[in-house]
């Protein structure tokens, strides 16, 4: 369809303010301080209409044409209704992505707007002066964003709806599967084979402590040759979504280093060759959805959801000394601009405070690797760089401080000049330059620039510990010629490392390189898989596929090849952002994907087949002699009575997975008198009845084994969908905050055991 681009609009237009509809309440406040009494800015509490939850929603027979239900609260909707009737325009500001584009579309059509009535506006920004001349810009909806928006959602529901049924038959209930949540799943399960099927190799690394004759400070060097060939060597490991290398040496055994002990000993040592260089280090970019989810989950420990949710409070406003006030940018995005405006601005903050050396002479370009990336769109930035942290720290919660300074700190560091190192290379022989050769490193800072206000987190690619070789060390001024004396020798021996578990960073990193999801997708799609149970996280903050996500993706690899595969999965992301510039339509896109879908969902039907069931352990049961069954539970395998839970209570963890035995304790059931027992779930801790399961009596225990309370506790937070507080609820899945205006306002946040103490902690001191 052709976008609407004209700016105004013709004929007589109904006297009346002119209304703003915006997705959240937050927003809506921020708004309606900055447009003043005017306009009439009101908030459609998120998406208006969806597909349906109990069916489909898409008629396959007829160009996929999706049916659309009201997903909003009906009152919200009657008033939105009621203020479009004393409206003489309609803005529809709604988020400036493909997904806020769909929730305009979706206004228009439900509240029944007259395009020559309704005016699309939108902001990277909320400041005043981003949202007045957002009105400036005014136009009708982009419907290929719509298109594409729609392509995907409607890709997903087919996906989904499909496919988890086939799931339920054939392994068990309450299996989903998705485009890119089965993907990312597959990249932990091939990387827990890989982990596994890793071979380690043991080598030998000799480090010679080296100093020019009664001269200090000494040095280290490593051996580079031996005998003119190369010693070292890097070992290429061909993985599922990369290259894996690791380095190593020739040298295997301690014994085959006695010769260079040897020479190295005997001498003499000469150094062969001295370079130096001045060499420069750019500062990095300004945050994206993925870099920032990354960089906070590294320094921060926040998981990708907690980010995305403060991050969407430090945009939408933060009340500072009597105003409402948008600090950062949209945080949805994949581009790495930033204003000329804002550019300037920072680079006169920059002169001000660090001195005219720390600013660039021309402010930098940083260029966009993703494909399909919306270069109109802004970076993730402060809106303002003279707000520095600390100014706004008293207006903050602990939190959205850590996340603000760290957005703040990265967005003026990607303005600042480049850090300047003086490098040191030297060449060093042993009994002949033709017999042994060394290098030694040093380097030393010439010029801190971006440095001094930003340190960036080591790459991942360091594998192993002698890869680091002392390069930051200052070495003692030496020429060629100059002879130099053994101190000592140390040799290690080593083993290759297996390729590390994905943690969430590495995760969002590797779905980014490959063009799997989008901004918008990362969070959403990790939390899913956690959900589900596909995956787990286990100490120290690594992500691991569970036994059920390994038996899905593994009949998912056999019968989807396709919605497995990497390149196809980025192939679709591609054909969307196709759709979205127009040069694709999006029932043929969804015709060509749904043709192969169905041949391979009726292939599966036909012939996979449902997992091994448990099996005899050729063990008995210690508790009462019977025969004990292997089971392969997601969390691992695990032996049982063949009488649990009915008559017995044996159960047998192997290797260390599984859960554990119950804990007996002098508690009785307050509803039949047996004893009661702490289990281990796979939610946690908990007491309950020893008659399971004549009496299901249990409840929440803290570590000490004494009774919690379910809830609701007051969190001493507020929702960020309607501003009602937020209080601790418990259920099956675990602590959580719930609003406490439900169920008119569903929000529910996720937080972590931590977190769920201090709350219990607040309220206790608070009652006693």
């Amino acid at each position: 369809m052709a976008t609407n681009q004209s700016k105004t609009t013709t004929g007589a237009k109904p006297q009346g303010k002119e209304l703003v509809i915006v997705e959240s309440p937050t927003k809506q406040k921020t708004i309606s301080k900055i447009l003043g009494s005017a306009y009439m800015v009101r908030s459609s509490f998120g998406h208006v209409r969806d597909l349906p939850s109990k069916e489909i929603g898409v008629d396959e027979q007829h160009g996929f044409k999706p049916t659309y239900v009201i997903s909003g609260k009906p009152n919200v909707i009657s008033a939105l209704k009621e203020a479009v009737k004393t409206a003489s325009t309609v803005y529809l500001a709604t988020d400036p992505d493909r997904e806020g584009e769909a929730i305009a579309w979706h206004l228009q059509e439900l509240l029944h707007l007259k395009p020559e009535n309704t005016r699309r506006i939108f902001f990277h920004e909320i400041t005043p002066t981003a949202v007045k001349e957002s009105f400036d810009h005014a136009r009708g909806i982009d419907h290929n964003l719509v298109d594409a928006q729609q392509a995907r959602r409607i890709l997903d529901r087919l996906v989904g709806y499909k496919l988890s049924p086939l799931l339920w038959r054939k392994i068990t209930s309450g299996l989903s599967a998705g485009r890119v949540q089965s993907v990312a799943v597959r990249l932990l399960t091939e990387r827990a084979k890989e982990i596994a099927d890793f071979k380690d190799q043991v080598y030998w690394t000799l480090k010679a402590t080296l100093e020019k004759e009664n001269e200090k400070p000494s040095f280290s060097a490593r051996i580079l040759k031996w005998e003119g060939k190369n010693v070292e060597k890097t070992i290429t490991y061909k993985l599922f979504a990369e290259d894996y290398k690791v380095k190593s040496t020739v040298f295997n055994t301690n014994e085959s280093l006695a010769p260079v002990n040897a020479v190295l000993r005997n001498g003499p040592i000469v150094v062969e060759k001295v370079e130096k260089k001045e060499v420069k280090q750019k500062p990095r970019p300004p945050f994206i959805t993925s870099s920032m989810q990354q960089d906070a989950y590294n320094k921060l420990g926040f998981n990708s959801q907690k980010t995305m949710q403060i991050a969407q409070s430090l945009y939408e406003g933060v009340e500072i000394g009597g105003q409402t006030v948008g600090l950062i940018t949209y945080m949805r995005t994949d581009s790495f601009n930033v204003s000329k405006q804002l550019q300037a601005q920072t680079s006169k903050f920059i002169k001000e405070k660090y001195g005219a050396e720390f600013a660039p002479k021309t402010a930098p370009v940083f260029k966009g690797k993703v494909k399909g990336a919306q270069e109109a769109h802004e970076s993730i930035h402060p809106t303002d760089v003279y707000r520095t942290p600390q100014a706004v720290k008293n207006y903050l919660s602990a939190d959205q401080y850590k996340l603000y300074e760290l957005i703040w700190l990265r967005f003026v560091a990607s303005q600042m000049a480049d850090a300047l190192f003086n490098t040191v290379t030297v060449d060093i022989s042993a009994g002949g330059k033709d017999k042994c050769l060394l290098r030694a490193n040093g380097r030393t800072v010439k010029f801190n620039g971006y440095l001094s206000v930003y340190q960036e987190e080591a790459d991942e690619r360091d594998n192993n510990e002698e890869d680091k070789d002392n390069s930051s060390a200052i070495l003692p001024p030496v020429k060629e010629g100059d002879k130099l004396k053994l101190v000592s020798l140390e040799s290690k021996d080593h083993k290759t490392t297996p390729p590390p578990n994905y943690n969430e960073a590495s995760l969002i990193k590797t779905l980014e390189k490959h063009g799997i999801g989008r901004p918008s997708t990362y969070a959403p799609t990790i939390k899913t898989i956690l959900d589900r149970k596909y995956i787990e996280r286990q100490k120290p903050n690594k992500l691991v596929a569970t036994e059920l996500g390994i038996t899905v993706t593994e009949q998912l690899k056999e019968f989807f090849k396709d919605i497995m595969d990497l390149s196809y999965t980025a192939g679709v992301e591609e054909t969307l952002d196709d759709i979205a510039e127009g040069s694709k339509k999006w029932v043929e896109v969804i015709r060509g994907f749904y043709n192969g879908f169905t041949h391979d969902l009726d292939n599966a039907s036909k012939n996979m087949q449902r997992p091994a069931p448990s099996v005899a352990a050729g063990e008995k049961c210690p508790l009462c002699g019977s025969d004990m069954l292997l089971h392969h539970g997601r969390y691992g395998d695990y032996l049982t009575c063949v009488n649990y839970p009915d008559t017995c209570q044996g159960k047998k963890n192997l290797n260390g997975s599984g859960f554990p035995a119950p804990e007996q304790t002098d508690k009785i059931c307050e509803k039949c008198g047996s004893p009661m027992v702490i289990r281990t779930g796979r939610k946690g801790r908990f007491m309950a009845c020893s008659a399971y399961p004549k009496c299901r009596n249990t409840y929440s225990v803290d570590a000490q084994g004494n009774k919690i309370s379910d809830g609701p506790l007051d969190s001493g937070r507020k929702c960020e969908k309607c501003g009602r507080p937020l209080v601790l609820r418990r259920s099956a899945k675990g602590a959580f905050l719930g609003c406490s205006g439900y169920p008119n306002c569903k929000n529910i946040v996720n937080i972590t055991p931590q977190e769920e103490a201090a709350i219990r902690q607040k309220n206790e001191k608070k009652d006693a």
